[in-house]
Order: structure tokens, then sequence, then C-alpha cells
């Protein structure tokens, strides 16, 4: 290793130890960086978005000498090191307008070593960001197309090694293309014509607060009885895409109030919920202090089983405000974009989340009880039945979150578990709130805890760490009980069947019958899959050219005995030619007899037929009422403000 290298490598190791002490201090950091003298300069230009790249300009004051520069890899929310880096090209770096040479790093491939020559105060650097056509991800996925885009700021920027986001200021300026409109929440100083510029803030926050931009685009002030502001800013591929309904909007304002009653605090300046409707996107959610960006399907607000599809979408991602930005798992809270983060609490800042987005939905009317039910019913069903959880347990779905996020495939999902920490947290902290309305009598509920965690006084953005001694701590003064026990024996141990807890404790109870499901009706028509997890044992997909793809074949099920396997196709059952009908009419023909299932299926080139011995019918999910048992799971439903339609 050349001496260069080494000394190189010396500063990361400081930056390490400078980060161990400044996670202490994260709680204590201003929001947006006061001293600007010294801020570094990003320009993006938007302007040939529809092309997918973002042209990119950063100035950066340093002094002459070895300059490192890092690309942030470990994005907060994202959880993995998946910082795309690889969409980053034409990387050219100036400094007195002489072209500077650079090295990557040869151990850390996110570092760019340079010198900066004498006699500069700072360096340049010019480089373009190649948006991907398609494919799944986060801020790594698809963020623009001919008329919108999303720009997530940890995607074009660079920033110095060896000091934390907190302490480092960036006066940002975007240019739109012609008679695009935006939201962000990112405080604006100036706007001229297509160009806007920001006011100067730490990278933290400016890496928290994307910008959404688009030629169709509407804004919505929600709550307005409410402080701070709060606003629903949509951007879609068409005009018509925008048409979200009275009722709708009202039950996004009934979501900030419930969020805020549920709380008692909040601990943002004003929000914004970010939400680009277009079929160019993977869609997903990703959260933010001040603001989230959701991305849905195209027509989304006007299309009914679309709608009740993504109806927790926002309710999720807002919740993370104070679960997940406000308040952190100590091993999130890391003071830069290069330090890894420790996702051992993933079931606390995404399970707990997961529970909260889909109830505060219900009690804000954008769902109903009875779909809350249904969700949850298949919830509880698929990953009671899912081999996957008799090797691993919960807490590893957590801790290998960076692989199984990345799973391009659901094939063999079920034997490999997948971030299961967010649906199973929901079934683990809707028992935690049974448990402390049955054994308070109704006196007290997971809400208590939320208001004594998450609550007063409300603050600006700022993070404040926590362990689970806290969770356990908080926990016990609400209701005294063996929490840690309890978290323990679900989310450490090997369970053979999902915590059920919640659902029998609350006054119900999973059943199997033909009824179909409502929500696996509304996924089956949105995302284009036949769910016979629960009879034949297999997901089949109808999408295109991918109609008769097996999705994921469930160990031990009817299906994976006769040989079925993801990855196959199939092209005929009982001598039809496939379709969802076809499927539908030979598990009907099947009940109650003693005849097989005859599929033809291709497997890479190859064409074999599998004899599928299952004579139960049609089967699904849902819940049935106890009436030995009063009924708290609909008690967790009752909106807190009088506004919501969950009664």
């Amino acid at each position: 290793m050349s001496g260069r290298g080494s000394k190189q490598l010396s500063t990361f190791g400081a930056a390490r130890v400078l980060g161990v002490l400044a996670v202490a201090l994260l709680s204590l950091a201003p929001a947006q960086a006061q001293n600007t003298s010294n801020s570094i300069r990003l320009s993006v230009d938007l302007q040939e978005a529809a092309r997918r790249i973002f042209h990119v300009h950063l100035v950066v004051p340093a002094k002459p000498g070895p300059l490192t520069l890092l690309y942030p890899k470990w994005i907060p929310g994202e959880h993995a090191p998946d910082g795309p880096i690889e969409q980053v090209v034409g990387l050219k770096f100036t400094a007195r307008g002489k072209t500077l040479s650079w090295k990557r790093d040869d151990v850390e491939l996110y570092a760019f070593h340079l010198d900066v020559p004498p006699g500069a105060s700072s360096i340049e650097a010019d480089y373009d960001y190649l948006s991907p056509i398609e494919g799944d991800g986060y801020s790594a996925g698809p963020t623009s197309d001919p008329v919108l885009a999303v720009l997530e700021w940890n995607i074009v920027v660079l920033y110095p090694a060896g000091a934390t986001t907190d302490a480092l200021s960036y006066e940002a300026t975007l240019r739109l293309p012609r008679g695009w409109k935006f939201a962000s929440a990112l405080p604006v100083a100036k706007k001229r014509g297509d160009d806007v510029d920001f006011s100067p803030v730490s990278l933290t926050t400016l890496v928290d607060s994307p910008v959404l931009a688009g030629e169709h685009f509407r804004s919505i002030a929600l709550a307005t009885d409410v402080q701070p502001a709060h606003h629903l800013d949509i951007a879609a591929d068409n005009e018509a895409d925008l048409d979200i309904g009275a009722e709708q909007a009202a039950a996004y304002s009934n979501l900030v109030r419930e969020d805020g009653a549920l709380f008692g605090a909040r601990h943002y300046d004003h929000y914004d919920f970010l939400l680009s409707l277009t079929n160019n996107f993977s869609p997903n959610g990703l959260e933010h202090h001040e603001s989230s960006d959701e991305r849905a399907p195209e027509t989304t607000l006007i299309d009914t089983n679309k709608r009740q599809y993504y109806n927790s979408l926002l309710s999720h991602e807002y919740a993370h405000s104070w679960n997940g930005k406000y308040r952190r798992p100590a091993g999130l809270a890391t003071p830069d974009f290069e330090q890894p983060m420790r996702d051992d609490l993933l079931w606390v800042y995404e399970g707990l989340t997961q529970y909260l987005g889909e109830m505060t939905a219900a009690r804000a009317g954008l769902r109903t009880p009875e779909d809350y039910r249904e969700a949850l019913a298949w919830t509880a069903a698929y990953l009671d039945q899912w081999p996957g959880r008799t090797w691993r347990p919960l807490a590893d779905t957590a801790l290998a979150a960076p692989f199984l996020y990345n799973v391009s495939s659901r094939n063999w999902e079920s034997w490999r578990r997948s971030v299961d920490f967010y649906d199973e947290g929901w079934l683990i902290w809707l028992e935690a709130d049974i448990i402390i309305r049955r054994d308070t009598h109704g006196q007290k509920s997971l809400d208590d805890f939320c208001r004594r965690f998450y609550g007063a006084p409300s603050t600006p953005p700022k993070v404040v760490p926590y362990t689970l001694d806290e969770i356990v701590a908080a926990l016990n003064e609400v209701l005294p009980y063996d929490w840690r026990v309890f978290f323990h024996a679900r989310i450490d141990e090997i369970q053979e069947h999902a915590p059920m807890g919640g659902i029998t404790e609350g006054g119900w109870r999973l059943v199997y019958n033909a009824t179909p499901n409502q929500r696996v009706q509304i996924s089956e028509n949105v995302i284009r899959t036949i769910e016979a997890s629960f009879s034949l044992g297999m997901r089949v997909s109808t999408e295109g050219g991918e109609n008769g793809g097996l999705a994921d074949v469930i160990p031990g099920t009817p299906a994976a005995e006769a040989g079925l396997a993801p990855g196959m196709r199939i092209v005929s059952v009982n001598g039809v030619q496939f379709s969802q009908q076809a499927l539908t009419d030979a598990i009907h023909d099947a009940q109650g007899n003693k005849k097989a299932i005859t599929v033809v299926a291709q497997n890479s080139g190859f064409t074999r037929t599998y004899e599928i011995q299952y004579h139960g019918g049609d089967r699904y999910p849902h819940l049935e009422r106890d009436p030995a048992r009063p009924d708290l799971l609909d008690d967790t439903l009752r909106p807190l403000t009088g506004t919501g339609a969950g009664k």
C-alpha cells in the first residue's frame, strides 16, 4: 500500500472515532447548519429529466493537500449500504481551472481521493446521475420520467470525509424543466423562473428533504385547523390522475389530526406528503422528518382497487416522523452516511410503524375496519404458513435486512423469509397493545406508550436515539409486565407459528373458508398475482409476459409435493390453457374427490406434467368474532379525535 493510501485510510479511522462521539450528540445537533460562510454549493439541473439525466455541479471549499470525498452509502430509512454510486458518470474534478486526477479507494468504493493544488481554496466537481429506467429500490430506483421527477439529494451529493453530516452546510440550487412545479420540506430562499435557490441547511437536513417536481402537479392543504402546516403534494403522469376526491382529502386531514392525538406532540416545523403517481417508478415509500416520498401507480387516486391497496402507504411513512426520524434506534443514528448501520431494532423502527400505520389508516377513515381485519387475517395467515420461520428467528430478518431488501424476486420467499419484521412486527405490537388494554381493563393502551415515548414537548426536527432498555422501561411505566421476556420469545427465538395473541386475546380468531378474502381480491387485481398459497401452496403471476409464472411455491404444500417450483411457468391446467379462471375451475373440480389437478409447466425450456393432489376447494383466511372475549381489536381502531371513520 502506498503512503498516500495509508494516510487516507487513517483519515477514515479518525472519522470513525469522531463518529462514535458524534452519535451521543445527535439529539443536540440543530437541523440547519449555523455557519454558512464555508457552505458547499450544490447545483442540480433536471432539465433533461425526461432523458433520466440529472446534471450536477459541486463546489467544495478546501485547503491545499489530500482531500477525500464520499458518496452516501448507508441511506437513512433504507437500512442498507445501497447508495446507487454505479449511476454516477462523467465525474470530473477541477481547481483554478485545471483538471485534477482522482482515484477511487480500493477498499471503500464510495470514497474518492484527490489532491487540492497549492493556491486553491476550493475544488469543483461535475458529473451526471443516470436515473434507472426500471427496477425496484428506494432512492436507487427509477426517479424520473418525461413529466415528473423525485430528487433524493443523496443520489447527487458528495461530501468531505472526516466531518459529521450535521456539521456540513450545503447551499442547494435546482433548475427545473420549463413550467414544472415542485414541493419540498427545504426552505426556499429565492425562486427565479425555473431556478430555485434553497436556504443553507446541514447535509443531514438536505438528504432528509427530497424534492417532488412535475408538469402535472397539485398541492392540497390538509387539516387547516392544525398547526404547523401540512400539505399533500401530488405529481402525476397525467392531469386526470390528480383528481383526489373530497372524501380522500378529508381522510388525509383526519390522519394529520389522529397522529397528533396519538403522539401528543409534533417534531417538525411543517410537513409535506410527496406523492408521485406513475407506472414508471417502483411503488414504495421512504420516510423523512418533515416530508415523505411515496410512489404509487398512476391511477391510484381514481381507481378503487389501487386506492384501497395503497390505503396505508402514507400513514406508515407519516408515523415514521415520530418513530424512526425523531426517535431512532441508536444503531441507526450514525453521524454520516459511511458508518455502517445496525439493524437489530428494525422490528421496532419498522414493525411498530407497520402496526401504527395500518391502525391509523383505519382511525382516519382511509380504510374500513373490515378492510383492516381482512388485511390482518391475510398477514397472520401467510406468516403462520411460511416454513422459513422454522429455521430463521425474526431477529435475523432484521439483521439480514440489507440482503433481504435486495432480493430481486419472490422466488422461495416463504422458505427464505423476507423483511418479516414489518408484518410480524404488526402482530407483535398489536399483541402488546391488547395486553395493555386487557390488563388495565381498557384504561390504558399502546397509545399511552406512544405519547410517553414520542410525545411532548413538541420540538423542531431532531434525533433522540433509543435502546431496547428504554423501550422496555417506557412500556413498564404504562403497564408493569415482563416485556423483555415477551419480546425475547417472539423476536429472538424460533417460533413455528406466527404470534396470534393480539388476535385471539383481542376477541377474534383466524379461520379459513371458501369466501374470498377482500384484501386478497384487491391484491390480485392490483399486482396481478393469484394468491393460492392457502390451498395449492403457490402464488401465480397473471401479468403480461409473466402470465402463469410461479412467483413462489411453499415447501410442504400440495404444489411443492407435486414438484412445482418458483421460476416455472404454467402452460395449461387440466388440459385448458392457463388463466385464473382455468386454475379456479380446476380447484373446484378436484374438491371432495381423488382427481388430481394436472398442470403442464415450462422450466428453462423444458416442459413437464405435474399432478397436484389437493381436494380442499377454495381456502381463504378471515377473522371470525369470538363472543367469549371482549372485542379489544376493534377498540384499537376507534378514532381519538372523533373525525375519523374507523368507528
